[in-house]
Formats: C-alpha cells, sequence, structure tokens
C-alpha cells in the first residue's frame, strides 16, 4: 500500500516539476472558453475564437502570467556561475609482475571430434 503510495507521490512531483499543471489549467481554460464561445457563435468560430490567441480570457492570461513568472525564477537560479575544482587525479595502470598462461590438461577434445550422429528423418505427413 505505502509502495503504491509513494509511486504515485513520485510521478504527481515529476509531473509538477516538468510544469504538467500549466497544461491542465490551459485545457481547463480552454474548454471553459469554448463552452462560452459556442453559447453566441457557431462551432467553426468558436473554435477559432478559442484558439487563435487573439482573444484570451482572464485565466488564459493568469496562466500566461504564471509562466512567466516561474521562468524568471528559474532562469535568475541558473545563472550562477558553478566552478569545479580539478582535483589532480592520476590513473596509474600496473601490470601484474608475473604472467603465466595455463593449459587446459583435461580437455576431452578427441570427444568432441566425432560429428553427432545424424537423426532418423521424421514424416511430416503423418
Amino acid at each position: 500500500m505505502f509502495r503504491r503510495l509513494g509511486h504515485v507521490a513520485l510521478i504527481l512531483a515529476v509531473l509538477a516539476a516538468s510544469g504538467l499543471h500549466w497544461n491542465l489549467l490551459q485545457t481547463v481554460a480552454w474548454t471553459t472558453m469554448l463552452a462560452d464561445h459556442l453559447c453566441t457563435a457557431s462551432f467553426g468560430e468558436a473554435i477559432e475564437k478559442t484558439f487563435d490567441g487573439k482573444h484570451p480570457c482572464c485565466l488564459c492570461r493568469q496562466i500566461a502570467a504564471g509562466k512567466t513568472t516561474e521562468k524568471k525564477s528559474d532562469f535568475s537560479s541558473s545563472s550562477k556561475k558553478l566552478e569545479f575544482i580539478a582535483g589532480g587525479l592520476v590513473l596509474v595502470f600496473n601490470p601484474p609482475q608475473a604472467f603465466t598462461l595455463l593449459t587446459d590438461r583435461n580437455c576431452a577434445s578427441h570427444e568432441r571430434a566425432h560429428k553427432p550422429p545424424t537423426p532418423p528423418p521424421r514424416d511430416f505427413f503423418a
């Protein structure tokens, strides 16, 4: 139970960090705008007024302001310069002092030198 709750919380955190909440709010705003425009215009005109960007509702303006505020705060925090100190790491590869090649004396290769027996033909039409 707790594991599943942790997975759901992790997924929600990732979606919130990626800005999905703004997309969900924008979808609600567009749906509301489309419903409002359908009361006074035809379907094609309502679609055009909703998505042309020339007739934003108050929720669309608030979403745009929220997005720009969020982007400005992200930009100011990322403008700090990161400095990495070179530690002077040196890699040294040392070969082993004594190297001997071991041979496999118990190899039964003469047993494997013969071809395996061929199986009898199978009757496919039986």
